[in-house]
């Protein structure tokens, strides 16, 4: 089917005109053969007129030419069947009074739409409504592909992201839409979300079953298939674009796609060798997780999945990465300890400026322990060229072992809580922390929900707070320093970047303006608390 068959009206539409209608016709040969596109409309009685025609014209005829040997008029009709045309009308009364039962049982078998005129019409008044509507409905396409063509060009000029783009098809299709890698991992996609979980269940087998059989549901015109179209651009292909079943489009649905897999593809010639498609729908994905932004935990859990991040039956661990040099390919680093892995930046959480969230799955039973996690921070931390390194400067932050969502966003939480806390100065080659070692860090993410907490921690920190607001100091950081390095103030003024005077002339103010002993015990771990609830973000 070519790019403008989509708005060829169909043997049944034709049949609804009044000029089709005056005629009386009746259906004899109908269902699914009534849904043959129309390209023309051919008036003939010539018992040869097959060798006129191309394919997908209405033959309109009396049938006073036709053959009047049984199997000869079976070989005019499969004749008229192979050279493909949509639909054969008769018009009975000068000719025939009935339609011949040879005809009738040989367009049955080859399912061409036969239909009966039982009253005569003129037939040049019927071509010329047939006609009228092709092209009318052809002109209407043209300007619909024009207005597509414009807008997703204007889109790929703008450097609209993969996800955006996808969105717009989504919107112009309106019907769901995705794009894959050559992996058949989902990098991006626009579908209900009350039809997540179902949608993209086992998808990677279901998307290598669709490319299988997707040549043989084109030429079957299969409504059901899906329409899969690639994405490539001077002889090299990254992926797919997929639309799942929707209603026909003025410009043509393959049309649509193949404008939306134009703009991708010169959205991924202008980012060069970055894999900047995997980068963004990672990191979307990731943020959409961590803000709760989906309708259902079975939703998320198939979008991880459809994604390359196996959950189920799997070990799920959130990490936290910072520092210097951890911005190397957190997928590649779980291959290493085969496993998998997805990352995001977190927003509004109060990470440092470098955090990087990393959602980790291993198979399950597979050690994760500190070597595991220091051979991680290696790999995340390669060159360019794939050389590991010691990892220098790289933090990872580790949350507990889980084995379904819910666990994973409590790990991930726990990793990020932990993360705010200063890493020990002098560390040589990567620092792990874990959560199972920081028993308050897990408290405060267990009971963050309640509002209890942060009354607490605004209560205590309440003059810090106000201090530091109206003076711009740096008393909550002093505090922080102190707590991180409990019995020896030398190292905390360190952490603060102050000398040991100016260091414990602000831990003065700090014990006056709180009324509070900083060398109690019971004192220190209600402060540390405090701390940690307002730093990691309680509402």
């Amino acid at each position: 089917m070519s790019a403008t068959d989509g708005a060829l009206p169909t043997v049944r539409e034709i049949l609804a005109l009044d000029a089709v209608a005056a005629g009386v016709p009746e259906v004899l040969v109908g269902d699914a053969a009534l849904d043959a596109r129309v390209r023309w409309v051919h008036v003939s009685d010539s018992a040869g007129v097959a060798r006129l025609l191309d394919g997908g014209e209405l033959l309109l005829s009396t049938g006073s030419g036709w053959p009047t040997e049984p199997d000869e008029l079976r070989a005019f009709i499969a004749g008229l069947v192979e050279v493909g045309i949509s639909g054969l009308v008769l018009e009975l009364g000068a000719h025939y009074r009935y339609v011949p039962a040879i005809v009738h049982r040989t367009a049955a078998e080859h399912g061409l739409a036969l239909v009966a005129l039982h009253r005569e019409v003129k037939f040049v008044g019927l071509t010329q409504a047939v006609h009228r509507r092709i092209i009318s409905e052809q002109t209407a396409a043209l300007h619909a592909r024009d207005e597509v063509r414009e807008r997703f060009t204007a889109l790929a000029l703008r450097g609209a992201p993969a996800d955006y783009i996808v969105q717009q098809l989504a919107q112009t299709l309106a019907a769901p839409v995705l794009l894959e890698n050559l992996a058949h991992e989902v990098v991006a996609a626009d579908l209900p979300p009350e039809s997540e979980e179902e949608l993209l269940a086992a998808w990677q087998l279901r998307s290598r079953e669709a490319h299988r059989r997707g040549a043989r549901a084109a030429a079957a015109a299969d409504s059901d298939a899906w329409l899969i179209v690639p994405v490539e651009a001077r002889g090299i292909r990254w992926g797919h674009l997929i639309a799942l079943p929707g209603p026909a489009h003025p410009a043509g649905r393959t049309s649509v796609l193949e404008q939306g897999a134009i703009a991708l593809a010169l959205g991924r010639l202008a980012d060069g060798d970055e894999d900047t498609w995997g980068r963004i729908g990672r990191q979307r994905l990731v943020e959409h997780l961590l803000g709760g932004r989906f309708a259902a935990p079975g939703g998320a859990v198939a979008r991880l999945e459809a994604a390359g991040l196996p959950v189920h039956g799997a070990d799920l661990y959130g990490v936290v990465a910072t520092g210097r040099g951890a911005d190397g390919d957190a997928d590649a680093a779980a291959r290493g300890l085969g496993g998998r892995a997805l990352d995001g930046r977190p927003v509004g959480t109060g990470a440092p400026a470098s955090a990087r969230v990393v959602l980790v799955s291993l198979p399950g039973g597979t050690r994760f322990d500190d070597d595991a996690a220091r051979r991680f921070a290696g790999q995340l931390a390669a060159r360019g060229d794939g050389t590991v390194t010691d990892a220098a400067g790289v933090a990872l932050a580790v949350g507990a072992r889980a084995g379904d969502l819910d666990g994973l966003l409590v790990s991930v939480q726990e990793a990020l809580d932990l993360s705010r806390t200063p890493v020990p100065r002098g560390a040589r080659g990567p620092v792990v922390r874990r959560s199972q070692d920081r028993p308050l860090v897990r408290l405060v993410t267990a009971l963050r929900d309640d509002h209890r907490l942060q009354e607490l921690g605004e209560r205590m920190l309440a003059p810090l707070i106000e201090y530091d607001l109206a003076r711009g100091g740096d008393l909550l950081d002093v505090l922080a320093a102190m707590l991180a390095h409990p019995g020896n103030r030398t190292a905390a003024a360190q952490a603060s970047h102050l000398s040991r005077s100016v260091f414990y002339q602000r831990l003065a103010l700090i014990g006056d303006l709180l009324d509070a002993d900083l060398d109690d015990g019971e004192t220190l771990t209600a402060l540390h608390l405090a701390l940690l609830v307002r730093r990691s973000g309680v509402r």
